[in-house]
C-alpha cells in the first residue's frame, strides 16, 4: 500500500497480525516495523502510513477501526451520526430532493432551473 493518510485522527485502527511472512512491514511516519502473529499493533492512521510485502506469500491481518479514547461522549455521538447518515446515504436508504431554493424558482420561472426547463421543454436532462 502506497503512503497514504486518511485524515482521520478521531478514529485509531488496530492490527492484529493472523498470518505474517517475515520480510512484511507497516511504516507510519518514519517509524517502520513487522507485525506479529496474535499481537496488536495500534496506529493513529491520520499520519503516513504505508505496508510492504515483498514476499510471494499472502499476508493476513485482521483490521479493527475504534474511537480515540480522547473523544468525547457527545463528539462520539456525533460522529456516530454522521458516519451513519453518510452510510444510508451511499445505500440509498436517504431520498435524494432538489434544494427549496431550485423548487421555489421553478415555481416562479425564474433562476438556472426555469431556464433550462423553458429551454428544453420542461426536460430535467
Amino acid at each position: 500500500v502506497q503512503p497514504h493518510s486518511d485524515g482521520r485522527n478521531f478514529i485509531l485502527t488496530s492490527h492484529l497480525g493472523l498470518k505474517v511472512p517475515e520480510g512484511c512491514w507497516i511504516q507510519v511516519g518514519d517509524e517502520r516495523r513487522s507485525w506479529e502473529v496474535e499481537k496488536l499493533t495500534t496506529l493513529d492512521t491520520s499520519f503516513e502510513h504505508s505496508t510492504g510485502n515483498p514476499t510471494d506469500s499472502d499476508r493476513h491481518v485482521l483490521i479493527i477501526d475504534f474511537w480515540h479514547p480522547e473523544l468525547s461522549d457527545a463528539e462520539r455521538k456525533a460522529l456516530a451520526f454522521v458516519y451513519d447518515l453518510r452510510n444510508k446515504f451511499e445505500r440509498g436508504d436517504v431520498p435524494v430532493r432538489k434544494p427549496r431554493k431550485l423548487l421555489a424558482e421553478e415555481e416562479k420561472g425564474v433562476g438556472f432551473s426555469a431556464i433550462w426547463k423553458s429551454l428544453t421543454g420542461g426536460g430535467d436532462s
